[in-house]
């Protein structure tokens, strides 16, 4: 099937050509007609998957094939939960739409006065697609002058991940400035129970897409260090002054320990950024320019990274804990070898974090090959993915295991939208 086969616009066929995308990923196959149609939709689809796409096209389509219901309203609002996907999403949005009048513009926060002004005059001024963070957006709704009216489209992406990042509560007041007679398309990498209910209450009769969770590429060189939480730091600081990777993520679970594995390496001489959420706006895009043009050679992040940044060379990931949740395994460990390029990812396991690897080498369907320590770091505990969880009193079993020696040292529519095809 090309993308000649699903109805769309010659303008937005002329852009996708021009980008030099050819044949529509799965997801967008199923996707785009449902949504064209009219309906609303569940697409449950791991990053990766061609999955923005696969909402701005039919958004597109309409906005540029199809007169406004209320002039000078918003047609279409895309909530994401980090600032860098909203940008990338416009991004991607811009350049589809070279050959067309389709108007956006990303808003979020950590932005200065100045910054505000002009997000605010874009949305009074007739702007038609919107890639929101959910706290920005709130603010400017808030403030009465966001015109939404005449909105078509909802889309929720990365849902899970706003769900994880606490925003459901803004998520709920921000449907509430809404019409109800809107097309509401949710985006989502896992669907847990509460994503499920959030349906049930936004979305109207959807159509359910599941595209399977991609097991990593076969260019990725998977490896395992076994540990114990004190020989992290120094094994990784041998890793990494042997590696001859020159484009490395390092992956932590939390944003203090973001920072102070930054702060760790950076004392031993390492050239390393930290990047998470605390970051003013341009102290992030300053971080991502450096390391996008290969000037900064190590990038500590949290898991905004994994799943809303599109960065598609890089040599090395490390994952510096074990994910608890298995697939975001999956996501970081696809931040490398994409385009069929190779690529390493390696991952610290220490002696409470067996189960949850284990966890993660049943998703993937077999077992990631454990590389003995270097004999000047000693003995590393014996791998049991399968031994009982241990308990280090009222702190429970996982209570310890992220402060490590380098944190020591340092809608629907309803009625007329319908079935526009």
């Amino acid at each position: 099937m090309g993308f000649n086969e699903l109805g769309l616009s010659p303008d937005l066929l002329e852009g996708i050509s021009a980008m030099g995308i050819r044949t529509p990923t799965p997801i967008q196959q199923q996707a785009i007609p449902a949504a064209l149609d009219g309906r609303d939709l569940i697409a449950c689809a791991q990053t990766g998957t061609g999955k923005t796409a696969a909402f701005l096209l039919p958004i597109m389509d309409v906005v540029h094939s199809y007169r406004p219901k209320v002039e000078g309203s918003i047609r279409a609002l895309v909530v994401v939960p980090t600032r860098e996907l909203a940008l990338q999403i416009d991004q991607q949005l811009q350049a589809i739409a070279y050959f067309t009048p389709i108007t956006s513009i990303p808003v979020y926060g950590g932005s200065d006065a100045a910054s505000f002004d002009q997000q605010k005059s874009a949305l009074t001024g007739g702007t038609e697609v919107i890639i929101a963070t959910p706290g920005k957006l709130l603010s400017h709704l808030n403030l009465g002058y966001v015109p939404v009216k005449g909105l078509e489209f909802l889309v929720l992406d990365e849902a899970d991940r706003m769900m994880d990042m606490g925003f459901i509560d803004d998520i709920m007041r921000i449907i509430s400035f809404l019409p109800e007679d809107r097309q509401t398309l949710l985006f989502s990498a896992t669907m847990p129970p509460a994503i499920r209910e959030l349906t049930k209450r936004i979305l109207k009769d959807p159509v359910e897409i599941t595209i399977a969770l991609s097991k990593p590429a076969e260019g990725v060189d998977q490896q395992a260090f076994v540990v114990h939480e004190m020989q992290k730091a120094p094994v990784l600081e041998h890793l990494l002054r042997t590696t001859e990777a020159s484009c490395i993520v390092l992956f932590a679970g939390r944003k203090s320990e973001v920072r102070n594995l930054a702060r760790h390496l950076k004392r031993k001489g390492f050239d390393a950024e930290a990047m998470h959420s605390d970051l003013e706006q341009s102290e992030r895009e300053e971080v991502l320019l450096r390391f996008r043009n290969r000037r900064l050679r190590i990038l500590v992040a949290t898991n905004v990274v994994s799943r809303g940044i599109d960065i598609d060379d890089i040599d090395m990931v490390i994952n510096y804990d074990v994910p608890q949740d298995p697939e975001d395994y999956v996501h970081r460990v696809g931040r490398t070898a994409r385009a069929a390029r190779k690529g390493q990812a390696v991952t610290f396991i220490n002696d409470k974090e067996m189960r949850e690897f284990g966890r993660i080498e049943k998703l993937i369907g077999y077992a990631v090959r454990k590389v003995p320590l270097p004999a000047e770091f000693g003995p590393g505990p014996e791998y049991r993915p399968d031994a009982p969880k241990r308990r280090d009193g009222a702190g429970g079993a996982r209570s310890g295991s992220r402060s490590g020696a380098a944190g020591r040292s340092g809608g629907g529519r309803s009625g007329g939208g319908r079935g526009r095809r």
